[in-house]
């Protein structure tokens, strides 16, 4: 034999591995459902396959995000492995159907065991919160369903603070990246309401917003939660458990901020309506009380004459007793204690005089 690499079993197995490690550290592969099975509520097992070959698959209960079952086409994000029996595997990471046949069925499955749970139960619901200023939006920034989002919200009132998480919303890894969106906003942030917003697809495209983890995280929420995904006739698990669905982004964009010129409009009305009110019950007193308002104005003059005139007599009797009016007349003032050796101010019309007072004598009148 020539030479040759020699391995235990073990060790060439690891190799192989090693090998498909670096050639395919992770792939996605589409395919049709096969023998599939649950060992203990904890192991899943399928084969995954096409018109030609079929593919070993395993994957763990939790990371079965949506309900499977044979004949299901599907696409599966995995690595490939060789098993320590020599058995060729692919250690799933995801699996989520493809084709609207496929996805209707596994959708109504995961729909009727949650709404079991109570997971879409109205009573759950909560309102916008009043006096909204700070939104969460969830989206690709890329795509024109957040463009169409941004654009409304803008013209119909403006002045929010909107903070953005930026993810993927389709494919396999949509899911995951959503659901790290809402817990930064729960955990990080201190917005008010989380928008989670894609626009219009097809049921393949829409699929990831029927993923069971995204949508019990969206129930779970400490924030209240509206969506917009895809068009009016679209419905996920995703709008389902959300407290308010838009039928689209641009509808959340109106059901979340007011028309500032339906406001200005409205007020401009109000206003025009409560001046011609006042002007007409203005007019219809004066005609009804005519002659009351005219017994009343003579009354009233008569009564200001009468308290200018009080004034008027206080006014001379507060002249006379002015002191600076005294000083103009040649008169002084004298401040302090008159008694012989104590010092006293004198304050004449020009002059203030300081004097001591050497001799008192009392005055005969």
């Amino acid at each position: 034999m020539s030479e040759a690499p020699k391995f235990s079993v073990s060790e060439f197995l690891a190799a192989c591995n090693q090998v498909l490690d670096f050639s395919f550290s992770s792939i996605i592969i589409e395919g049709e459902i096969s023998s599939f099975k649950v060992n203990q509520g904890k192991w899943v097992f399928f084969d995954l396959k096409d018109e030609e070959s079929s593919l070993n698959c395993f994957m763990t209960a939790f990371q079965m995000r949506m309900p499977l079952e044979d004949g299901m086409k599907v696409l599966v994000r995995g690595t490939p492995k060789v098993t320590k029996w020599g058995k060729f595997s692919l250690t799933v990471q995801t699996v989520v159907p493809v084709g609207e046949g496929n996805i209707k069925k596994s959708y109504e499955i995961l729909k009727a065991k949650l709404a079991k749970e109570g997971l879409f139960d109205p009573s759950k619901k909560r309102p916008l919160p009043a006096g909204l200023s700070k939104i969460g939006v969830i989206s690709s920034t890329a795509a024109a369903g957040y463009a169409d989002f941004i654009k409304i919200i803008n013209e119909r009132w403006g002045g929010f603070h909107i903070q953005v998480a930026h993810t993927q919303v389709q494919g396999v890894d949509a899911p995951d990246q959503i659901i790290r969106a809402l817990k930064y906003f729960n955990e990080h942030s201190e917005v008010e309401l989380i928008a989670i917003i894609r626009g219009g697809g097809s049921a393949d495209d829409l699929a990831a917003f029927n993923d069971e983890q995204l949508v019990r995280a969206i129930a779970a929420s400490k924030i209240p939660v509206i969506t917009g995904i895809g068009h009016e006739v679209d419905e996920s698990l995703s709008d389902l458990a959300a407290d308010l669905r838009g039928s689209t982004p641009s509808n959340v964009a109106e059901l979340i901020s007011p028309d500032k010129h339906q406001i200005i409009e409205h007020y401009q009305t109000i206003i025009s309506r409560l001046g011609h009110t006042i002007v007409d019950k203005i007019n219809n007193l004066i005609d009804s009380n005519r002659l009351a308002l005219s017994s009343t104005k003579k009354n009233l003059l008569l009564k200001i004459n009468n308290i200018l005139t009080i004034i008027s007599s206080k006014k001379q009797t507060l002249d006379v007793l002015n002191p600076e009016k005294i000083l103009q007349q040649g008169y002084a003032i004298l401040k302090g204690k008159i008694s012989p050796g104590n010092h006293i101010e004198i304050t004449t019309k020009h002059q203030i005089i300081a004097a001591e007072v050497t001799n008192v004598k009392t005055r005969n009148n």
